[in-house]
């Protein structure tokens, strides 16, 4: 009996011996190099042949987080739950929301925005602080850990002026970030558009949120996967991903989050 000759082989001897037979139209591609790529594969119709193909990355698991800077089930979900989770799980398979708003009320005041919050001014300011810092880190990775020092603290806030968005925070996680660019968003007109749009992020909700810290997976929320992210946000992740599932993801159990801030 002749050997058998792997897929990849055979379509570069074919390509040699009759440029051109058996290419889909469309495939532009040598047919040694057919099942080199995923692209190259699809646009000569030989995917289902090709099994060395890496396979397609799975979707991340979606989660938004919508919370109040100084709302104590918010900061114990946030600190407890969701910061360790990412830490714990690839960059790939979870991606985070976070809309630092709640139970606030948006109000027109002689043409003005103004904003009156659950747990008084120093959770507006705590709330702005957030969106500032996310505006001007821009990256994730950048602010979360920031996000997650201050909201673990004692105080959320501190007096702007003398320590602008506490300052061990930002020194420790992202030095990189500017400070003063921070104050000045908080003081102008650029906080007060961000709080703005996470009040319509906020009030676009389906269901509307009736208490936070309000959490949203790939879109959706239901009374189901809200008790389980509460109980358990790692199983829950690894339980959803639809992708090879690492290490982390061989079981955890956490202790139930207390009940939310209510309107």
């Amino acid at each position: 009996m002749a050997p058998a000759v792997a897929l990849p082989v055979l379509l570069a001897l074919v390509a040699l011996v009759a440029p051109g037979l058996g290419a889909a139209p469309g495939c532009d591609h040598p047919a040694h190099r057919w099942c080199r790529s995923r692209d190259a594969a699809v646009a000569c119709q030989v995917e289902s042949s090709c099994p060395s193909l890496p396979r397609p990355a799975a979707a991340p698991v979606e989660l938004s987080l919508y919370y109040e800077s100084l709302c104590p089930a918010c900061r114990e979900f946030l600190v407890l739950k969701l910061f360790p989770t990412w830490l714990l799980l690839p960059e790939e398979m979870l991606n985070i929301t976070l809309v630092p708003y709640g139970n606030a009320q948006e109000r027109n005041v002689s043409g003005k925005l103004d904003f009156q919050c659950q747990h008084g001014p120093e959770e507006c300011l705590g709330n702005m602080m957030e969106a500032c810092l996310m505006h001007e880190a821009k990256n994730f990775s950048t602010y979360f850990p920031v996000i997650f020092c201050l909201e673990s603290g004692s105080s959320v806030t501190k007096n702007l002026e003398a320590c602008p968005l506490c300052p061990q925070c930002l020194q420790i996680y992202a030095p990189e970030v500017d400070s003063g660019r921070i104050s000045a968003c908080v003081q102008g007109d650029t906080g007060v558009a961000l709080m703005h749009h996470n009040a319509q992020l906020t009030e676009a909700l389906d269901p509307p949120h009736q208490y936070v810290p309000w959490i949203t997976i790939n879109g959706k929320h239901t009374d189901e996967l809200q008790a389980q992210a509460e109980a358990s946000l790692l199983a829950l992740v690894c339980h959803l991903y639809q992708g090879e599932k690492p290490e982390a993801c061989g079981g955890s159990k956490a202790p139930r989050i207390p009940p939310g801030c209510r309107r």
